[in-house]
């Protein structure tokens, strides 16, 4: 497996939300590198975990103001990627 993919793929997004989205709709969320687009992510995915992806959908998640005394600054901006795959097709992230 080619480094590149996993350098686009940053981590799964473990919540209550992205839970009920896989469990309900069979989509997976990731926490994806905020320059991939679309097609790098669908690759990245078919590469790294040997499924069929059917559809990405991303969201460009804006940096927050965080303050540490009296400093203020902005967590760095990041990508989620919302992927689809074929039907019958599961990723097993536990």
């Amino acid at each position: 497996m080619d480094t590149k993919y996993l350098e686009i793929i940053k981590a799964p997004v473990i919540t209550e939300k992205s839970g009920n989205i896989t469990q309900n709709e069979g989509k997976y969320v990731f926490k994806v590198d905020a320059r991939a687009n679309k097609t790098e992510i669908k690759l990245a995915i078919e590469k790294i975990f040997n499924v069929k992806v059917e559809e990405v959908r991303t969201i460009n998640v804006k940096p927050k103001k965080r303050r540490v005394g009296r400093y203020t600054g902005l967590t760095n901006r990041t990508k989620k990627a919302i992927v689809t795959l074929k039907e019958g097709q599961t990723i097993d992230l536990g």
